[in-house]
């Protein structure tokens, strides 16, 4: 009998131990997991093209600088600044280095004013009679009409084909992937036309050259690479220092091959959110950009919105704090008649000697 129980004891601590060793590997596991989560940055949305960024892929459109660019014009009034609270985001948009005049008219559809569901009709038509199309953001936001509430919303889309559609070709590894990736361009069966819509812009080594492909529209493609480790502004920057002069097409030997691309993605703005704007009484509240985008041996789509609701801020009023008026240390009384000179005078620095 006991060394029945006395098994019976040992099966069951037994068990308690390997529980808390499966709880205990159970936890680290999380915490490893959790750690790879943060620590993983594999595609971040640019609010500008003077952005540094450490994701491995990076994607910048205008769409987001339009809606900046109507806050500052038609509602703020000046450039954007945050009441204790410095942002280089803020400053880099501040610089508007992007603006409706450098894309064609029919190629945007942009609309501010307070909020509203006859607003939000109106975004809706426009942009349907525009583009022929609908948003993706629209209805995430609350369309009820309140006091200094406004919306800022443009569209970006772009359709082009390329001058010469380019050949489908073998399916290969980039940057060394596990998996292969679909590419388009030009080998050995390319025709002429096709060589000749590609201009070599300049080729300084076989990690440092640039092309461009050309497009029925009249809208460029730049393709440029190098090792470097910039922002997309200072790569642009490059890209125009190196490119030459003269102009250079591809030659019968020469090939040519970029990867299909076609993604859809967006990013929200909290750290330009709930933050009050210097010499105004509005926040930004919420703000919102998405881009689609294909590029195939045909040609590109585009696709980008972005909207921002700007409203008035809650007013926190600091507590009143009391003044102490004590006059328990060191003082002073002047005592005169009807405004004139006083006709008495005292300091005191010891009040318990001047009491009875």
């Amino acid at each position: 009998m006991k060394k029945l129980k006395f098994i019976s004891l040992f099966i069951l601590i037994f068990s308690l131990c390997l529980a808390v060793c499966a709880c205990h590997t159970k936890k680290n596991d999380n915490t490893t997991n959790n750690t790879e989560i943060k620590t993983e940055k594999q595609f971040e949305v640019l609010p500008t093209m003077y952005d540094f960024s450490n994701a491995k892929n990076q994607v910048w459109v205008g769409t987001f600088q339009l809606i900046w660019n109507d806050l500052i014009d038609n509602i703020i009034e000046h450039p954007i600044k945050f009441v204790n609270y410095p942002s280089k985001i803020a400053d880099n948009l501040n610089k508007r280095a992007f603006s409706t005049d450098d894309i064609s008219e029919n190629a945007y559809y942009k609309k501010w004013g307070l909020v509203s569901p006859q607003l939000k009709t109106e975004i809706e038509n426009g942009i349907k009679e525009k583009f022929n199309e609908t948003s993706d953001i629209l209805n995430n936001f609350n369309w009820a009409p309140a006091p200094d509430k406004y919306i800022l919303y443009a569209m970006l889309k772009k359709d082009f084909e390329f001058l010469e559609k380019f050949n489908k070709l073998k399916d290969d590894k980039f940057n060394g992937s596990i998996g292969n990736v679909k590419y388009f361009g030009i080998d050995d069966n390319t025709s002429y036309k096709q060589r000749h819509s590609v201009r070599i812009l300049f080729y300084n080594s076989p990690q440092d050259y640039a092309v461009m492909l050309t497009s029925k529209q009249g809208d460029n493609v730049y393709l440029y690479r190098t090792d470097d480790d910039k922002t997309l502004n200072e790569y642009y920057k490059d890209l125009n220092n190196k490119t030459s002069k003269n102009i250079e097409y591809m030659g019968e030997n020469d090939k040519f091959k970029a990867p299909m691309l076609d993604f859809k993605t967006e990013r929200e703005f909290p750290e330009l959110s709930d933050k009050p704007i210097e010499k105004s009484k509005f926040i930004i509240s919420e703000a919102i950009e998405t881009i689609q985008f294909k590029m195939d041996e045909a040609g590109v789509k585009l696709k980008s919105e972005a909207a921002m609701i700007v409203e008035k801020a809650c007013i926190i009023h600091e507590p009143v704090k009391p003044k102490l008026l004590y006059f328990n240390d060191k003082f002073i009384i002047f005592i005169s008649e009807n405004g004139k000179k006083p006709y008495f005078a005292m300091k005191i620095t010891d009040a318990k000697s001047l009491q009875k």
